[in-house]
């Protein structure tokens, strides 16, 4: 702070929120409050006492927070000063001497700020409150991730308070009129209470408010809490028919009757609601946020349970349905609009959520959001819930009739009645838009078939928890003991969709515990290898100890590599394992009684496991207090291939306890072979 320039000698504030509410299209939220959108100028007057002097200039200095525990590293609190001009990108602000005892101060956020209530300071004399303002997303600026270029589509899916919502049948297509009312009185702070409702705030809430400058994760958050099936979310299902305890559905016409009552009744979930309730719900919060959102209705809706991209009807003698999975006569969710800055370039725009409690997704009863973009692609590898959608609008049927055998009997199928008629309402009319074209490519298409099988290859993998792409991985036989012949493997599975043409090399050098590479001791090549999508391939590396034995240090270790390149594209793809050859055991037997100054026996067996002699061969026992401090050593001279050896050692224990008794065995050709067995020494 510049000690030249006196603090503000503040009066009071006028957080102008007539003026601000209006610009930032807010106001419909009334103008009691200081409401803004994120990255957007707002100016709020302060008024000085008479007494102050503004002719050496202001020092003002700000501070922003948010949450229960405002931190600069969570960008849940900031500290700025006057700048020349607003900034585009961070947190600035300017000021203006309007009179004599008046200044505007102009203050705009990060376009990336966490949303919700935040408390405005000024930084002196342990702070000076100027007020609290709620910061929304913000579908006007071009830096939000939010942002929305049409202005006619900004009016419809953040403004509009009412829109349809279509249910049904394709070639009867009914409208419900409902009223998303998310400017009604209280509804921003009921949606911001949900925030504060979820799992994720009530378990890190610190981490939460800071996540809340996304609105992937604020979507995601909506799509958990508006069920109520894992937290104290708003709505309970019920497809029973009975609800006698509660309001049926179809009896709702509104979100804001939902809200408040979850609200007014300690955020107790409200009975009941189904698919086209939950998604008005959401719309009606992500818009209150500042989230551009649309309520969609999927006729044919498929639920997958079992995630193979099917819906596999089981029917007995007697047409009596026994699968588990279904076929909705309409669905209905909600896509919002974002950018994806976690995913790839392509996958902005719409995306689809779904709050309807129908599988869980990371443990939790939600679904989304997921590119509609992905959708139509076939891409099910992008975050959140890729699978799950796809099938709601492309799932293939297939129909089995179970005999009183057991055996199922394939009697038809479709390939195309999932995923029709997919709508919404028009921007600024009544009319019903079919969307189904960002889904899916048309029914029976050959892209529509080529989608579907990239899907499926896809998802194969996903349940398989494989990665897409080329991957090579070394595998290992299960006998390596030094001396001996084995075989490893280098294994190479190719995730894609398309055929590929490899040449792969396999090799085995000696290495060192350190890392040091030492002699080449086994190769293999594979000139071509022709892999269709989804096939695999091996190459098998024989280890001889005639090649080995001359390469490898004390460390027994094998450096494997294996190297796969794509013949057309020339991408590398490599694979190493270490491996280290396993060792013969020593058979340790003791003879006496174990007792301290009474002198006992140990016989050390060994099998020579190459296959060739070992010269010099020694034995040596060592342990504390087991032997003078010196290792007690016996020569066997050379023991041929494969045979065994035994050595006979005496020592003395000198006290008491469990002590480890250690045998080591060198020789010319083997050695840093150790065992050891545990003895009580008694008094």
């Amino acid at each position: 702070m510049d000690q030249g320039v006196p603090a503000v000698d503040l009066e009071r504030v006028d957080l102008s929120c007539k003026v601000n509410n209006t610009e930032h299209q807010t106001d419909l939220n009334g103008v009691t409050r200081l409401i803004v959108r994120r990255g957007q100028p707002f100016t709020i007057i302060l008024h000085l006492r008479p007494s102050a002097a503004l002719n050496n200039g202001l020092n003002i200095r700000l501070i922003a927070t948010t949450g229960p525990a405002p931190s600069e590293e969570a960008d849940t609190a900031v500290k700025f000063g006057l700048s020349k001009v607003i900034s585009k990108v961070r947190w600035s602000a300017t000021a203006e001497v309007t009179s004599e005892n008046t200044v505007a101060l102009t203050v705009c956020s990060n376009p990336n700020a966490p949303i919700g209530l935040y408390q405005l300071t000024l930084d002196q004399a342990g702070g000076v409150s100027l007020g609290q303002f709620v910061l929304l997303f913000n579908p006007w600026c071009k830096r939000d991730s939010v942002y929305l270029v049409n202005e006619a589509e900004r009016q419809e899916y953040v403004l509009s308070q009412d829109g349809l919502i279509y249910r049904g049948k394709p070639k009867r297509i009914t409208v419900l009129p409902w009223t998303f009312g998310q400017f009604e009185p209280d509804m921003l702070d009921i949606c911001l209470k949900i925030l504060d409702k979820s799992l994720q705030h009530l378990q890190d809430p610190a981490q939460d408010c800071s996540d809340r400058r996304s609105p992937v994760y604020v979507s995601r958050v909506i799509s958990a809490m508006i069920n109520s099936q894992d937290d104290k979310g708003v709505l309970v299902g019920n497809w029973s028919g009975d609800y006698t305890d509660g309001v049926r559905p179809t009896a709702w016409k509104d979100s804001c009757s939902i809200l408040r009552q979850w609200y007014n009744q300690n955020c107790t979930a409200v009975e009941y609601g189904q698919c086209w309730v939950f998604a008005a719900v959401a719309c009606t919060v992500s818009r209150a946020l500042g989230i551009p959102c649309r309520v969609v209705t999927n006729y044919g809706s498929a639920h997958d349970t079992n995630s193979n991209l099917l819906i596999e009807r089981y029917y007995d003698e007697f047409a009596e349905d026994l699968g588990d999975d279904s076929i909705w006569n309409f669905h209905v969710w909600v896509e919002s609009w974002m950018t994806r800055p976690d995913l790839k370039l392509g996958y902005e725009g719409w995306q689809a959520s779904d709050p309807t409690p129908q599988e869980k997704s990371e443990d939790v009863y939600c679904c989304g959001p997921v590119p509609v973009r992905a959708i139509k692609e076939g891409d099910l590898s992008v975050k959140f819930d890729a699978p799950f959608v796809f099938a709601e609008v492309n799932a293939d049927v297939v129909e089995y009739i179970t005999l009183r055998d057991g055996r199922h009997v394939k009697i038809g199928g479709s390939t195309t009645e999932v995923g029709q008629c997919i709508s919404t309402k028009a921007v600024g009319s009544d009319e019903r838009e079919n969307i189904t074209h960002l889904y899916k490519y048309p029914e029976g298409s050959e892209e529509e078939r080529q989608v579907f099988e990239k899907a499926s290859h896809q998802n194969r993998l996903i349940q398989n928890e494989e990665e897409p792409g080329v991957h090579v991985k070394i595998k290992l036989s299960s006998n390596t003991m030094v001396g001996s012949d084995f075989e490893v493997y280098a294994q190479v599975k190719n995730n894609t969709d398309a055929k590929k043409n490899c040449r792969l090399m396999f090799y085995a050098q000696a290495v060192t515990y350190n890392g040091k590479l030492g002699e080449t001791c086994g190769l293999t090549e594979l000139a071509e290898m022709n892999l269709a999508p989804t096939e695999g391939g091996k190459a098998t590396l024989q280890l001889l100890y005639s090649e080995y034995g001359k390469a490898i240090t004390q460390d027994r270790m094998i450096k494997l590599a294996a190297l796969l390149v794509d013949v057309e594209t020339k991408e590398f793809y490599r694979a190493t394992k270490t491996l280290m050859l396993d060792s013969p055991s020593i058979t340790i037997l003791v003879e006496g009684e174990p007792k301290v100054g009474k002198t006992l026996l140990v016989k050390a067996l060994l099998v020579n496991p190459l296959p060739e002699a070992l010269e010099n061969c020694v034995f040596s026992l060592h342990g504390a207090n087991l032997t003078d401090g010196a290792p007690i050593t016996k020569e066997v001279g050379t023991v041929g291939p494969e045979e065994s050896t035994i050595a006979e050692l005496e020592f003395t224990p000198k006290a008491t306890g469990i002590r480890k008794l250690v045998i080591d065995f060198s020789s010319d050709k083997l050695s840093n072979i150790q065992d050891f067995e545990n003895i009580v020494i008694e008094e």
